[in-house]
């Protein structure tokens, strides 16, 4: 770089030098304002030869510098991950002892949701029936025990009361299955398993699904979706894009007698669901 200056410099010095003696003879005849446009026509010419014009960026380079923009760029959140940290602060665990469905003793599990001021836990009956412990294990890490406020047999339905709310109640917020079309996003979070606070994704398959539980009872108006649950999801809460509740995870189809998820789901709505909490169905 020192060296290309003072090659600019002796090329430059004939020029200069004429330009100079120009600027000293209009200054001698009193024409100052002649001498000013040489002095600054001699700065241009300096600038111009000093410092050269870039030279263009060659298409490699324009391509790396596109891929070092993108690797720094901080990408948005995805929906699942939004929805999942918008509900999981309203989710329970609930863990009980007592009798199961066929009357036998022993340990149950499932999923409830928060959905009022009051910390009151929507969930499926069938996961809280026949317990003579009901346990609740909140987000937070703190855990009480619940009783059965009220039930809805023909849903499914339970609202539980617990003894100890958490903290922070952080009720969830409900929305509106109508509002769903078949193909939209249904995310399910609950404890299939056992396994705390799992989230699962899918799609909404349809509406309006009947599905018998046993002789004596059939289950209607549910909505059935392809998103993955398992034993301890019943009772938990299905969600839209939104992160608001449109169902209440209740059953899945099961036809070869065993308790594993083959692809397709049901739910009560949330406009069903609500009524058992005393809240208007809508």
């Amino acid at each position: 770089m020192e060296e290309q200056s003072r090659s600019v410099t002796r090329e430059l010095r004939p020029r200069l030098a004429r330009l100079w003696a120009l600027a000293k003879v209009g200054l001698r005849r009193g024409w100052p304002f002649a001498a000013g446009i040489v002095a600054a026509f001699l700065g241009v010419l300096l600038y111009s030869n000093l410092c050269p014009d870039p030279l263009p960026l060659t298409d490699q380079q324009v391509d790396q510098i596109v891929v070092d923009t993108m690797a720094s760029a901080t990408p948005p959140p995805s929906y699942s991950s939004q929805v999942y940290q918008m509900i999981l602060p309203s989710m329970v665990l609930i863990r009980t002892t007592g009798q199961n469905e066929q009357g036998e003793d022993g340990n149950g599990v499932g999923s409830g949701v928060i959905i009022n001021a009051e910390a009151a836990i929507l969930t499926s009956l069938h996961v809280v029936a026949g317990a003579t412990e009901i346990e609740i294990f909140y987000a937070d890490g703190t855990e009480t025990t619940a009783v059965i406020a009220t039930a809805d047999p023909q849903n499914d339905i339970a609202v539980l009361t617990p003894t100890q709310p958490p903290e922070v109640i952080v009720p969830a917020v409900l929305g509106n299955p109508n509002a769903m079309r078949v193909g939209d996003e249904a995310y399910a979070v609950g404890n299939p398993l056992g396994l705390a606070g799992s989230m699962s994704a899918g799609v909404i398959s349809g509406f309006d699904r009947t599905l018998p539980i046993s002789h004596e009872l059939e289950l209607s108006g549910l909505i059935q979706f392809d998103t993955a649950v398992n034993p301890g999801n019943s009772g938990g809460p299905l969600l839209n894009r939104r992160g608001e509740v449109i169902g209440i995870v209740t059953a899945l189809a099961n036809p070869s007698e065993q308790n594993f998820f083959i692809g397709i789901g049901f739910a009560v709505p949330i406009t069903t669901a609500a009524g058992a909490a005393g809240m208007p169905r809508y």
